[in-house]
Order: structure tokens, then sequence, then C-alpha cells
């Protein structure tokens, strides 16, 4: 069976200041603190009661903000979770991280984290993650001792979809007993709930609590586990000497310019996040107005532990700003999302924002007065020409400011059964673009998008959730308007592999490599279709095409070596078999299918070990029980044959 058998698709911050007259009172204890920090995935501040909401109960962030320093301008550089973290973890911004988005690039091994930084200075490190967006596999796991992501790639029914999130009462379990293990350390901890991310399905009571606000009564789910976290500090006397930050990583447009949810527009209701620090030894409640960003994290955690910075650090310590000594907040900050230009070859967006004013540049640019217009719907930029250049001029400088010639992400293969989990998760689990050569003024504006945007969005998610035709029908009227998009031909022809219409998928995914030549995935899915039609030439020149653009598919491999077998070309089949498994030891299937060969051929001795280690990997396959019952028949090993085909017998029905 091949691997694209759907839904088995892809089995396949020492500040000197800080101890100067006017921030002596800052001073932390001689005593190292603890640290723990606290991320909210998709929280808008204005959903807070400690930021003025009133209609939502979340007591225990709100007793956190009285106690410690609350930001009433905090702002993300990219209202996306993996590049927003990144920001966070790193101090640095996408244009030296590399990391605008989550598609084919890690954080590179050699960018220091602050979780390095703090294992280096003797922390315990520990972090539990709410949703594979942030797996380990991006790098965010840089500096953890303990890195609870484990989310299962392989398993692609639709009933599993659910897990690649995590609830995060779940997420609080996993903390809390880890912590209860690592308390009486030196300890550094992140906990990530991701539970406000769309779509938004708040358990009981709050499902009903919030019935008519369904995003809030996740926000309320989520405040309890925070609940859960403190109330451990502080039955165990760690509260007052922990240094404990709480953020969001990006906010939630829900429905403000046209946008669902977040990621393909720059506006503040994306843009926009809480930020909560309370210092140890500091319970004193306090508001800052001045402009900050998520980069600032870093610096500022450094700073208040007396570490130095690594060299690369780009945010600025918030410790003097937290003073009551008034600071000048002449400061812009930058932000971008490369959403629409890396997977729909749209133009990426980039922005500044000052204390008055927020431009985004753009092919029809945008300028708001956030004074009088902080929802940001009266465009200035034909009316305020003098106020755009001087905006365009700081945007120019901040990109100069922050790039350090060559990005230092490590470029990575898209790995097919990632890019599909990514997709259940509602991003965008493809690639029809890239970051560099159009200027962006030659691309569509993402504002003339997002009708087409929002509709191949419901589509993705009707056909992760098993409704092709409902999918087909809105690819249909997404594509009358961007006829050649790649993403949009991309998943209509994985809709069509689905419904077993194997020649319509063939076409849709020829047409995408002839828009997009380079594109590794659509070349793997494209020689899959070809073998359902039994093009077994054309699967097998594709299939190695798809290797060729992406080293690391082993299920391209895999499939390559089925493809070989159905031409009886056993020796070529063998040694893609053999690729299958040197790339990814893990994968049961390309050992299954090598030992067969291997049997087939009479080479008992690398057959019965590569059924062996096949079976340890899936020890609930009947198929590779089987045959290995029959190879170590023909060792002459007939108990453990017939062992083996008991297991056979009592496997579950795959």
């Amino acid at each position: 069976m091949y691997a694209m058998d759907f839904p088995l698709i892809f089995k396949s911050a020492l500040l000197a200041g800080l101890f100067a007259i006017g921030y002596a009172a800052l001073a932390v204890p001689t005593a190292s603190p603890n640290v723990v920090f606290i991320t909210i995935d998709t929280l808008r501040p204005d959903h807070l009661g400690c930021y003025g909401d009133k209609q939502i109960g979340t007591p225990n962030i709100d007793t956190l903000a009285a106690d410690g320093t609350r930001f009433e301008r905090a702002y993300t550089a990219v209202p996306v979770t993996l590049p927003s973290h990144t920001v966070i973890f790193t101090g640095t911004y996408p244009t030296l991280s590399g990391v605008h988005d989550f598609a084919a690039n890690k954080l590179s091994p050699t960018q220091a984290t602050l979780a390095s930084v703090l294992k280096d200075n003797g922390y315990t490190t520990g972090a539990v993650i709410g949703s594979a967006v942030l797996d380990s596999r991006f790098g965010l796991n840089h500096g953890f001792d303990f890195y609870y992501d484990h989310f299962d790639f392989n398993r692609l029914q639709e009933s599993n979809l659910d897990e690649m999130e995590r609830p995060g009462n779940i997420v609080a379990d996993v903390t809390l007993d880890w912590l209860s293990k690592n308390y009486q350390k030196k300890f550094f901890l992140w906990m990530h709930l991701y539970d406000p991310h769309y779509p938004y399905r708040p358990p009981a009571p709050y499902s009903e609590e919030y019935r008519d606000r369904p995003y809030d009564g996740e926000i309320a789910f989520a405040d309890a586990q925070v609940g859960r976290l403190i109330e451990f500090l502080k039955n165990k006397g760690l509260y007052q000497n922990t240094l404990i930050i709480l953020s969001g990583d990006h906010g939630e447009s829900l429905g403000e310019h046209g946008e669902k949810t977040h990621g393909f527009f720059i506006y503040n209701a994306t843009l926009h996040v809480p930020l909560i620090i309370h210092l140890p030894g500091d319970m004193h409640a306090r508001t800052v107005q001045n402009l900050v960003n998520l980069a600032d994290i870093m610096p500022t955690v450094l700073a208040a532990l007396n570490i130095q910075l690594p060299a690369h650090v780009q945010g600025q310590s918030l410790l003097p700003i937290i003073s009551p000594k008034k600071e000048d907040n002449a400061r812009s900050l930058y932000a971008e999302t490369f959403l629409p230009r890396l997977h729909f070859n749209w133009s990426e967006l980039r922005g500044v924002e000052t204390e008055n004013y927020h431009f985004i540049d753009a092919p029809k640019p945008e300028l708001y007065d956030l004074r009088k217009d902080p929802g940001e719907t009266h465009n200035l930029f034909a009316e305020k020409k003098a106020v755009t250049e001087e905006m365009r001029v700081r945007l120019a400088k901040l990109i100069q400011q922050y790039t350090a010639g060559q990005e230092l992400a490590e470029k990575t293969g898209l790995d097919p059964a990632l890019m599909e989990r990514l997709k259940s998760l509602g991003y965008a689990g493809f690639s029809g673009g890239s970051n560099s050569g159009a200027n962006i003024h030659a691309l569509p504006d993402p504002k003339d998008r997002i009708q087409t945007y929002e509709i191949f969005s419901d589509a993705m998610a009707d056909s992760q959730h098993g409704q092709y035709a409902s999918s087909i029908e809105k690819l249909n009227a997404a594509l009358k308007t961007d006829p050649d998009s790649v993403p949009g031909h991309y998943l209509q022809g994985l809709n069509y592999y689905r419904m077993h219409e194997f020649p319509k998928s063939v076409a849709e995914l020829e047409r995408v490599l002839q828009l997009s030549p380079g594109y590794a995935l659509a070349a793997f899915h494209l020689g899959l279709a070809y073998a359902r039609v039994s093009s077994w030439d054309q699967a097998i020149q594709t299939l190695r095409r798809a290797l060729e653009l992406d080293s690391t598919n082993f299920a391209a491999a895999y499939d390559l070596g089925l493809s070989y077998l159905q031409k009886n070309m056993t020796g070529e089949a063998a040694a893609a078999f053999r690729q299958s498994v040197s790339i990814a030891d893990g994968y049961a299937p390309g050992h299954r299918a090598l030992g067969e060969l291997l049997l087939s051929q009479g080479q008992l001795d690398e057959a019965l070990a590569e059924l062996h280690k096949a079976a340890e990997l899936a020890p609930e396959d009947a198929s590779t029980h089987s045959a290995l019952a029959r190879a170590l028949a023909a060792k002459g090993l007939a108990s453990e044959a017939q062992d083996e085909m008991r297991k056979a017998e009592q496997a579950p029905p795959q």
C-alpha cells in the first residue's frame, strides 16, 4: 500500500542602570530567582479583565498583573506562533533568525536562546508545549533539559487530528509534574497554552458560561491553568522569588479587516499582545504605556538576573521603563507577515509602529493615526504624504538594522506528515511562493485577496475533516479569482486523490508543477497519483524528482521502491527502501518492505534483522508479524515463527 493511501497520507535581557538611583527598588533578591514564562497563544489583551474587559473572568492573570507590571502597548513582530516564539526566545527579529514562518526551516542550533543561556548559568530548564507548531523539530527546544512536545505526526486518520494540540489542563498537569520534581533546584520553566487558538472549543463549564463567546471561554479556561501554576509556586513558598512573565504570542482578528483569525495581516488586532512581568521581591502594581516588543523579553530576563546578553540580541531590557521615572517613548517597532508571500505568492507585509502612527508597506500602502483611529479603519496614506514618507524611511532603517547578512535559520525539508498536521491546526501546510524575487509592488496586495484566502482556509478545513466535495467546490470559487494559485491546485489535487479520482488528481498536481517546478511535496504527491493510475514509469521519474528536490523525504523513497517493484526492478527497489530507512531509521514500513524483499531473495539473516526492526517500531502491525513469521520459519525457527503468527492474529485491525 502506498504511503499516500489517504487518510494515511504522510506516513510518511547587568543592566547597569538597574542598581542606579531610581531603579533600586527593582533589584532582585541576592538568591538566584527562578524564572517562569507563560505564553498563551492567540490572546488579545482587550479580552482580559486586567486590560479592561468586564465580561470575562480571568482572576489569576488579573492577580498576577496586580503583583507586577502590566504593559499596555506590547506587540509581537510576527502574528504567527512559531516565528513569534522565536522572537521571544532569541531576542531577535525574523530578519536575523530567518524564522518568518514554519515551513521548511528551523532555528539555527548556533543561535543562543533564553533557555540555552539560562542552562549555561546553572538553571534546570523545562518546557511543556501545547501545539505541534512548536514541535522540537523547529529548534525551540535548544537549551531545554526537558521539552514536552510528544506529538505523533505519523498517525493521520481524521480521528487523530485533535492530537496536534494539547488542552491546557493536560499542559498544566505535565508542567506541575515536572515542577514537583525540580522546584528545589534553580529552574527555568516555560508553559505554553494553546487553547484560545481557533477553533474555539472551551470545555465545560466554560462552554456553557461562554456559550455565545467561545473565544472568551477558551481564555477563561487558560486562566484557570495559569492559576494552578501560580498556586503551586505560592504553596511551595517560591512565588515571591520567582521572575514570572506572562505574554501572548499574537492576537486574533475576530473578523476585523475581513480576517477571521491571524497571520495574514499586520493590524494591531493581531500584533497587540498582553505582557505582564512579576519581578522577584516586587509586589507593586505598575502600568507601562511605552511601546515594547516581545523581542525585549529575553534581554529583560537576563538583565534582571545579571547575566550578560549574547551579542546578537536585538531587543532591549524593559527594566528602565518599569521604574516610576517617566521614560522617552520615541521608539519604532517592526512587524511583518510573510504568510501571503510564502504560501500564496501574494505580497508580504512589513510595517512600523510609533507612539502615534502605524505604517504598513504593501502594494497599496497604509497609514493609520492610532490616537484617532485605534481600529485602523481610515487609511491616511493619500492624505499625509509627509508622514507616510517619514514612516517608510523608519521602516527601511529598521529592516537594515535588524538584518545581518544571511539569515541564520537552517533550511529543512517539507516533511509530508508535518505539513499535513499543520493544516489540521489551520495553518497553510504547503508552499506556493517564496520570500525573494519579485518586488512586492508587482504582487497582489493581501487586502485584495482576503476573501480568497478565507475561502481557501474554509476549503482546507473541509478537506481536513473529510468533506472533500465541499472543499473542491470552495477551491473552484477561489481559483476563479486566482487561477494560477499553486496552493489552490495543490489542495485540489489532494482532494481528488482522497476521493480516488486519480486522473483528476494527476491533472491538478501536474498543473502545480507547471506553475512551481521546484515544489517538492507536489512532485511527491504527483508520483503517488501516477502510481494509482498504474503509470509506473512516470511515478518512478516523478518520485526520483521529489527526492532530488528534498532528499529528506523518506516516504518518497519508500514509494519509489514500491514503484520499482511493479516493474520487477528489485535491485533498484532494495536501494530505494534502504534510502528510506537511512533517512528515517524509525520508519517501520521501510524496514518491513526491505525485509520482505530480502526474504524473497533468500537473504534470511538481513531480512530477519529488518523485519525484527519493523516489528519493534510497529508492534501492532499484523503484516509485519506475518512476514517475520515467514522469515523465521524459513530459518528453521518454528517456535518463534508460531509466536509471530499469534501476534499477527491478535493484532488490532489496521
